[in-house]
């Protein structure tokens, strides 16, 4: 799963100011299994308005099937879709 655009599903939360974080999202994989990806620390969270669609992307820290990795997030503001973009490592 090195470079996908694959829709997630996200519980996060936001703080007092409006600051997102996510805490765990789940994903379907090619045959179909559901996997629950617990996220243990976001990174690095940076906005982009490229192209006029403002979005944020979140490196996350997480554990899936007691492996450790990197994933990374996209929150797209006008649709309010997660989508998981890539596994770093």
């Amino acid at each position: 799963m090195a470079a996908v655009n694959l829709p997630v599903q996200v519980i996060a939360c936001c703080d007092a100011n409006g600051a997102m974080q996510p805490l765990r999202f789940r994903f379907e994989d090619a045959a179909h299994a559901l996997h629950t990806v617990q996220v243990r620390e976001v990174l690095d969270c940076r906005e982009s308005g490229y192209v006029g669609i403002e979005a944020f992307f979140f490196v996350c820290r997480a554990v899936l099937d007691g492996r450790e990795k990197l994933y990374e997030l996209k929150y797209t503001v006008r649709t309010h879709r997660w989508a998981l973009l890539r596994e770093i490592y």
